[in-house]
């Protein structure tokens, strides 16, 4: 039976865990895999395209945060700024590929778009590493793994 309010709910979940809120979206996913309640590539694909969302707003914040680098509330020192865009500078655009990765993958994305990442490049390379992350949760809970 097809229930929206998963869908929409683990949407959300994973949009808002892609941002720098503390959310996780993994257990939702874990949890209505195992109900069985839903199409399992359906949940595959909604939570996919909940996180890169939520990981292109990190983009777009990104993209203009350096017009408020000198407001006294702007949460970064100019040094660790320098610090963190001479770290993606040397490592570039395949860093990206740890987008999904606990604590340093939702300050990368926004990294990305402060350092001016093409956007198309940005999507394709987080969309990968999402789907590829929650491909290995989907395989493990469906025991393919």
């Amino acid at each position: 039976m097809w229930h929206a309010s998963g869908y929409l709910g683990l949407f959300a979940s994973a949009f808002g865990a892609a941002t720098l809120l503390p959310l996780q979206s993994e257990a939702l996913l874990v949890a209505l895999l195992l109900a069985g309640q839903h199409a399992a590539p359906a949940l595959l694909l909604v939570a996919t395209l909940g996180n890169v969302a939520g990981s292109a707003l990190n983009w777009v914040l990104g993209r203009y945060l350096e017009h408020w680098r000198d407001k006294r509330w702007f949460p970064v020192s100019a040094e660790r700024l320098a610090k963190v865009q001479g770290t993606y500078h040397r490592y570039g655009r395949w860093s990206l590929l740890l987008s999904w990765a606990p604590l340093i993958g939702d300050p990368l994305t926004v990294v990305a778009g402060l350092m001016r990442e093409p956007f198309w490049s940005f999507l394709l390379i987080v969309a990968f590493a999402k789907a590829a992350r929650y491909g290995v949760l989907y395989a493990m809970t469906l025991g393919w793994a």
